[in-house]
């Protein structure tokens, strides 16, 4: 058998070399079709049909310019440091408030679906305003969270990861009622016939079987707080976080195409670190249940 160490070392390896590898087909799709569209007049060719996207250096920056943008010094307050640098500033206090929207939303997703499990008249009542809630734009919600939040007296930063919450509780409410509701009717039945009361069977039976549904909600989830987290920076108008790097930029564009590019770009890398680190939580919480079970 491949010791765990080398085992987890190879996969590491796998996906450094995967994500390099995405990384590089990216840039040589995106830098061929800018030589196209450059080569053709903005049409596809052989034929007078204009390309879907302009291939200009403000529409499309070249990828080299993009990343030199990301080194290169950017005024921040009364000090000066590299935009890379800057920007993983503005994402640490993103991260934090999309963290906060994650828990809280998954907390009250769980809850949820726990509520509607244990009475069928909630599940009826709850889940068609659960789907309804996703269909207000979220652009809308956003000014009423931030002014209800500030009339209140609460800091901005409970209002940014209220909003990621309103976000993050959906996915994880539909997915762990789903798989709350999972297991064979036998086993419910076996529980039943030791007396088993309701609470234990949601820990021993019910919870264990929603794992497999739990924790790919759980990687959307992230994802959402994030987007969440950045759209209440902007519409708050903080002065921290992605979302103001990203308006403060989305302002000077025409100046400075490869800035706005560049956060973007920071914007992702986030949504991928915490991608990442609920992928990791998965593993971790499936070797130590074989470890259990073996």
């Amino acid at each position: 058998m491949i010791p765990a160490r080398t085992a987890t070392a190879t996969k590491v390896i796998r996906t450094v070399v995967t994500t390099a590898l995405a990384i590089l087909v990216i840039v040589v799709l995106w830098e061929g079709y800018k030589w196209m569209g450059q080569q053709t007049g903005g049409n596809w060719p052989g034929t007078g049909i204009e390309l879907p996207v302009s291939t200009d250096d403000i529409i499309m920056p070249h990828a080299a310019d993009i990343a030199a943008e990301l080194v290169s010094d950017i005024r921040d307050g009364r000090s000066t440091l590299p935009l890379s640098v800057f920007l993983l500033k503005k994402a640490w206090f993103t991260l934090q408030e999309a963290a906060i929207g994650f828990f809280l939303g998954s907390a009250i997703g769980i809850g949820l679906a726990v509520l509607m499990l244990r009475w069928r008249v909630a599940e009826r009542g709850l889940l068609p305003w659960i789907n309804v809630s996703q269909t207000v734009p979220l652009i809308a919600l956003a000014p009423i969270i931030v002014t209800w939040g500030r009339n209140q007296g609460m800091p901005d930063i409970v209002s940014i990861s209220l909003i990621s919450t309103y976000l993050t509780f959906f996915p994880v409410a539909v997915s762990a009622l789903r798989g709350l509701q999972s297991p064979d009717s036998a086993h419910v039945e076996l529980m039943r016939s030791y007396a088993a009361p309701w609470r234990t069977t949601l820990f021993k039976l019910r919870l264990p079987a929603a794992r497999p549904y739990l924790f790919p909600a759980f990687k959307i989830a992230a994802t959402l707080s994030v987007v969440g987290a950045i759209v209440g920076e902007i519409s708050i108008g903080t002065k921290t976080g992605l979302g103001r790097a990203i308006l403060e930029f989305a302002l000077r564009y025409a100046v400075w195409p490869e800035r706005l590019y560049a956060s973007v770009i920071g914007a992702a890398a986030l949504g991928l670190f915490v991608f990442g680190m609920i992928s990791m939580a998965e593993r971790l919480v499936l070797r130590r249940t074989d470890e259990v079970v073996a």
